[in-house]
C-alpha cells in the first residue's frame, strides 16, 4: 500500500469518525432533553398533584370544622332557648323590679283604659284641632288602648332590662377580676363570690347575692349558675357559667381561665364602645331622618294650621296618616337593622 492510500483512508476515517460524533452528540442531545423535559414535566405534575392534594385536604378539614362550629353553635342556642324564658315574668327579673306578673297586667290595663278614655273624650265635642271625627274614632280609640296595654308597658319594660343589663356588662370584668385574685391567694370559690355579692353596687351585687344564697341552700354550683344565666341572659354571664361548669367537672387552673375570660370580656367591651364610636354619625343620620317629617309638620302647624289639619279631618288625611305611619316604621327598622350591631 503506498503512502498516497494511506493518506486517503486515514482522512476517510477521520471524517467518518467526524460525522458520526456529531450525529452522536446531536442525538445524545436531544434525547437528554427530551428526557429532562419528560422528567421536569412529571416532577411538575407530581407537584401539581400534591398540591392539588394538600388543598382538597385542607378544604375537607376547613369544612368539617366549621360544620362542628355550626353545631356547636346550634347547641349552644338550643341551651340558651331552654334555660332563658321568654315571658313577662323573665323579663321582669331582668328588669330588676320586684312585681308580679298580674301587677304588670294590671298597670297595663290602666295604662291602656286611661290612653283609651283620652282618645274617647278628645273627640267628644267634634272639636276640630284634635282632627277626629265619628268615623275615626272607633280606630283611633281602639289604637290608643291597644297602645296603651301591649305597647308602652313592654316597651318600658325592655327599655329598663336593657338599661341594667347595661350596667352589669360594664361591672362584670371587676367582678371576675376579685375573683381571680381570691383563687390565686387561696380562696375557695364560694367565699370569692360572696366578696362580690358584699362589695359590688347593684345590679351586679344582688344577682351574685341571690347566686351564693342558692349555693348556701343546697343547690349544686351547675344548677345555680344555670339559674344566675336564666336572670341575666348576657354573652358574658354565658362565658363565665360555662367555664366555672367545666372547671367543676374536669378541673383544671380557675385563676388562668377567669383571668383569659376577664380579658376577653373587656376587649369586647373595648370593641363595643369602638363600634358605637364609629357608628355614631350613622345613627345622627337615622335620627334626624326619622325627626324629619313631625319637625316640618310642627313648623307647618305652627305657620298655616289649615293645611296640615287637611290630615286629621279627611278621610282622605287619615289614610296618607297611615300609610306614612307604616312607611315610617319600615324606614326607621331598617335604619336601626343597619346601624344596630350584635356581639
Amino acid at each position: 500500500m503506498t503512502q498516497q492510500e494511506i493518506i486517503i483512508y486515514g482522512v476517510a476515517a477521520l471524517a467518518f469518525l467526524t460525522i458520526g460524533g456529531i450525529g452522536l452528540a446531536l442525538t445524545s442531545g436531544d434525547t437528554n432533553s427530551a428526557a429532562r423535559k419528560r422528567a421536569k414535566s412529571i416532577g411538575s405534575g407530581d407537584r401539581g398533584s400534591s398540591r392539588a392534594g394538600k388543598g382538597d385536604d385542607t378544604s375537607a378539614r376547613r369544612k368539617e370544622t366549621q360544620k362542628m362550629l355550626d353545631k356547636l353553635r346550634e347547641q349552644d342556642e338550643e341551651r340558651k332557648k331552654s334555660l332563658v324564658p321568654q315571658n313577662i315574668k323573665a323579663k321582669i327579673d331582668q328588669a330588676g323590679l320586684s312585681i308580679s306578673p298580674t301587677v304588670f297586667w294590671i298597670i297595663s290595663i290602666i295604662v291602656g283604659g286611661v290612653l283609651a278614655t283620652l282618645a274617647f273624650l278628645s273627640g267628644a265635642d267634634g272639636v276640630v284641632a284634635w282632627g277626629y271625627n265619628l268615623k275615626s274614632r272607633p280606630v283611633v280609640i281602639a289604637m290608643a288602648g291597644f297602645t296603651g296595654l301591649l305597647g308602652i308597658p313592654r316597651w318600658t319594660l325592655s327599655h329598663m332590662a336593657a338599661r341594667r343589663s347595661r350596667k352589669m356588662t360594664n361591672q362584670f370584668a371587676d367582678a371576675i377580676d376579685i375573683v381571680v385574685r381570691g383563687v390565686k391567694s387561696g380562696l375557695p370559690l364560694a367565699e370569692c363570690l360572696q366578696i362580690i355579692a358584699r362589695e359590688s353596687p347593684a345590679p351586679l351585687g344582688p344577682e351574685f347575692k341571690t347566686l351564693t344564697d342558692s349555693i348556701a341552700m343546697g343547690t349544686n354550683l351547675e344548677r345555680a349558675l344555670q339559674n344566675f344565666f336564666r336572670r341575666v341572659p348576657l354573652p358574658e354571664i354565658n362565658f363565665f357559667v360555662i367555664v366555672l361548669t367545666i372547671q367543676s367537672k374536669s378541673g383544671g387552673n380557675l385563676s388562668e381561665a377567669l383571668g383569659n375570660l376577664s380579658a376577653v370580656i373587656r376587649s369586647r367591651r373595648m370593641m363595643r364602645e369602638k363600634i358605637k364610636a364609629l357608628s355614631s354619625e350613622a345613627k345622627a343620620s337615622g335620627m334626624i331622618i326619622g325627626a324629619l317629617p313631625f319637625v316640618v309638620g310642627g313648623l307647618v302647624f305652627v305657620t298655616t294650621p289649615s293645611y296640615i289639619l287637611e290630615l286629621f279631618t279627611t278621610e282622605t288625611g287619615h289614610f296618607l296618616l297611615v300609610l306614612s305611619t307604616i312607611m315610617m316604621t319600615m324606614g326607621i327598622t331598617i335604619m336601626r337593622k343597619m346601624i344596630n350591631f350584635d356581639m
